[in-house]
């Protein structure tokens, strides 16, 4: 891949670039279509995506998980394997990379309140991905605000709980090798492990189902800093999912100027200040102030 992409040929992406070489207070915003690319399929997607064979009243809210917690569960363990046989693609080692810039370490930032002494800035990323590939690839992430695969709770006392969903190799042993998509079958009727604290409650996962609220905490974080950037972009989301399809609006409204990638044209496009059309993975290493390739250091 060329990550010395020529600004002029995308239109806008010169002037995003210098809106990025300049911003001190950066807010990262990313959604599916930023993993997509590492083989992490989009709910949305008619062809692969995860809803196909089971609807969201199947799989994805409480009342299902009361209702046959087993399959509920296996769906998401199944998930978390498929996440972790997948590796973090270019754009999310560009936005790692632009973090340590602007927090001045070798290290991740630290959010965005300040950065650490030396720091030219913060990048803060609050993702509504549930996969783990951003912190996989160095990132800091201060909030997930739909919530993490690899988080758990129980779903009676809330306490949270700790586990290992394991690996893909296992799951695709014999039906196409390590690497492949693990089978659903494999891992269906498997009972979720009760709460080491209650004893009584079953866990589940950390995810935001449908009906339930955001994290409060994770929302009024996002809000502050992007209300506190003075420059957000928005990565690789369909700005149709509510309360975060709003919130690049909240940068916009306190003067900052929002960056949007995506491949395709979405409700927010005629919004954002640029609006570039390409794969996060091109883009993102293009974008970022002197990018020097897939780990590349800063100059």
């Amino acid at each position: 891949m060329d990550f010395a992409m020529d600004p002029e040929m995308m239109p806008g992406l010169a002037e995003a670039a210098e809106l990025a070489r300049t911003a001190r207070r950066v807010v990262v915003l990313s959604g599916a279509g930023l993993s997509a690319e590492s083989g992490v399929p989009t709910f949305r997607d008619a062809q692969t995506g995860l809803w196909e064979r089971y609807s969201p009243e199947q799989l994805a809210t409480e009342d299902a998980y009361r209702a046959d917690p087993e399959l509920v569960w296996a769906w998401y363990q199944w998930r978390a394997r498929l996440v972790r046989s997948c590796a973090p693609n270019a754009g999310h080692h560009a936005v790692a990379a632009w973090q340590r810039r602007l927090s001045g370490s070798p290290g991740a930032g630290t959010g965005h309140d300040a950065g650490p002494a030396g720091s030219r800035g913060t990048l803060t990323i609050a993702t509504q991905n549930v996969d783990d590939l951003q912190e996989r690839a160095g990132a800091e992430v201060m909030a997930h605000l739909h919530g993490s695969l690899f988080d758990y709770r129980c779903a009676d006392c809330g306490e949270p709980a700790t586990h290992d969903p394991g690996t893909a190799t296992a799951d695709t042993a014999g039906a196409g090798g390590p690497g492949s998509t693990p089978d659903l079958e494999s891992l269906l009727r498997i009972a979720p492990p009760r709460c080491a604290v209650c004893g009584d409650g079953m866990l589940r996962p950390g995810i935001v189902w449908f009906g339930e609220m955001l994290p409060a905490d994770a929302l009024a974080d996002t809000i502050a800093a992007l209300e506190d950037c003075d420059l957000a972009v928005v990565i690789g989301t369909s700005a149709t999912v509510q309360p975060a399809a709003s919130l690049p609006y909240a940068a916009l409204g306190a003067g900052a100027a929002v960056v949007e990638v995506n491949p395709e044209v979405t409700d927010f496009s005629t919004a954002a200040t640029v609006s570039l059309r390409g794969l996060a993975g091109q883009v993102l290493p293009a974008l970022v102030p002197a990018y020097d390739g897939h780990h590349g250091p800063f100059r």
